[in-house]
C-alpha cells in the first residue's frame, strides 16, 4: 500500500482536532447539528496509517468487525454509492469513478487500487458493498434498517469501536445498543429521544454528532473482544507518563437518511489526541480539567476512565500550575 501524487494536507493535529468541550462541565445529551457540508468522508493524513490497519483487522479478525444481515445488501449497494459519488466529487484528486450503466470502474490513487465491479452483482467484488467500501475510508460505517417504527442494527463495519461490538449487537433495537446506561441517560430517557429523532430525519438533512471518551495510547480498537491486550494499560497509568499514555478520543458522527432503504447510516470517525499535545491549547487544557474533574462517578465509569481520574487530574493540575508560573 503507498500513497500515489496525490497528496494530503499536514495540518497540524492541534489545528484540526475536533476538540468536544463547549463549556465547562458536560453532561449527555442531543447534540446533533446540521451537518455542513454534507460529507460523510473525512480524509486526513493518518488516511495510509488507519485503511492499513482496518484491513488487517478485517482480515484477520472478520467476524468482530463485519457483521451484516442478508436483507441489508440492497442498502449496502445504495451506501456504496453514496460513498462512492461523494469521493469523486469531494477528493477527485484522489479517487475516480467511470460509469457505464451498471458496469464501473473505481480507483483509489492513494493506494494506487483499482476495482471493476458490475453495480448490484455480489458475485462482481470481493466483499459486501458496505464492506468494500469502508476498507477505502477511515470511518466506520453502521447500517441501522427502519421496519414498525424501530431501528435495528442490520449491517455494521466497525474497527475502530469505543467499548461495543458489532458482532454482540447485529440485529438489535437502536435503545436496546445502548443498554446498559448510566442514571443520567435513564431517568432523562434521552436514548429514546434520540432514537425519535433520528426517525424524523428526512433524506435531504443530514446531521452530525459528537462522541468522547478517554483511553490509552494511540489505540483505536477498543472492542470488549480486544480488552484482554489493552486494558491493562490504565492500572500503569501515572502523573509523569500520562501525557504520553493518556488520549483524548472524539468520534464525529455524521448521521445519513438513506432515500432508497429509508434505513440510517452512521458515519463514525475517530480522532485521538494525547494529552501532552492536547495540554498545548492552553484553553483545551483548562476545560478538559474542569469537565473531568466535575463529571458525574457514573458517567466517568460509563466511559471507561474513573479508574485512574484522579491520576489525569493531578496530571492536568501540574500542567496548569506550570503554565501559570511561566505567565
Amino acid at each position: 500500500m503507498v500513497l500515489q501524487s496525490a497528496t494530503i494536507s499536514n495540518k497540524p493535529l492541534l489545528d484540526r482536532f475536533p476538540f468536544p468541550f463547549n463549556e465547562d462541565i458536560y453532561r449527555y445529551s442531543n447534540n446533533s447539528r446540521k451537518l455542513d457540508p454534507p460529507h460523510a468522508i473525512e480524509i486526513t493524513p493518518e488516511y495510509v496509517e488507519e485503511i492499513k490497519l482496518k484491513r488487517e483487522l478485517l482480515d484477520t479478525k472478520k467476524e468482530q468487525t463485519f457483521n451484516s444481515l442478508p436483507h441489508s445488501i440492497e442498502a449496502q449497494w445504495e451506501i456504496l454509492e453514496m460513498l462512492m459519488n461523494e469521493l469523486v466529487s469531494v477528493h477527485p484528486n484522489y479517487f475516480s469513478l467511470k460509469k457505464e450503466n451498471n458496469n464501473w470502474i473505481f480507483q483509489n490513487h492513494l493506494l494506487g487500487e483499482e476495482q471493476s465491479f458490475t453495480f448490484g452483482d455480489l458475485s462482481s467484488l470481493p466483499y459486501e458493498p458496505l464492506d468494500f467500501i469502508g476498507r477505502h475510508v477511515q470511518e466506520d460505517l453502521i447500517y441501522l434498517g427502519q421496519r414498525d417504527g424501530q431501528l435495528y442494527l442490520d449491517a455494521g463495519q466497525l474497527c475502530f469501536p469505543a467499548d461495543w461490538s458489532v458482532a454482540f449487537d447485529l440485529g438489535m433495537e437502536f435503545v436496546d445498543i445502548h443498554n446498559p446506561t448510566p442514571d443520567a441517560l435513564t431517568t432523562t430517557g434521552l436514548v429514546e429521544k434520540i432514537r425519535d429523532f433520528l426517525l424524523r430525519m428526512e433524506a435531504d438533512q443530514p446531521w452530525m454528532r459528537d462522541n468522547w471518551t478517554i483511553t490509552v495510547d494511540r489505540n483505536l480498537t477498543t472492542s470488549p473482544e480486544t480488552y484482554g491486550s489493552w486494558g491493562s494499560r490504565k492500572n500503569q497509568i501515572t502523573v509523569d507518563n500520562a501525557g504520553q499514555i493518556v488520549h483524548l478520543r472524539v468520534e464525529t458522527q455524521g448521521l445519513f437518511r438513506l432515500p432508497l432503504s429509508n434505513g440510517i447510516l452512521f458515519s463514525i470517525h475517530t480522532h485521538l489526541i494525547p494529552f501532552e499535545e492536547l495540554i498545548k491549547n492552553n484553553l483545551w487544557m483548562h476545560r478538559t480539567y474542569n469537565v473531568i474533574k466535575e463529571l458525574p462517578n457514573d458517567l466517568a465509569e460509563y466511559k471507561g476512565f474513573i479508574s485512574f481520574r484522579d491520576t489525569i487530574l493531578k496530571y492536568l493540575e501540574q500542567r496548569i500550575e506550570e503554565s501559570s508560573s511561566i505567565k
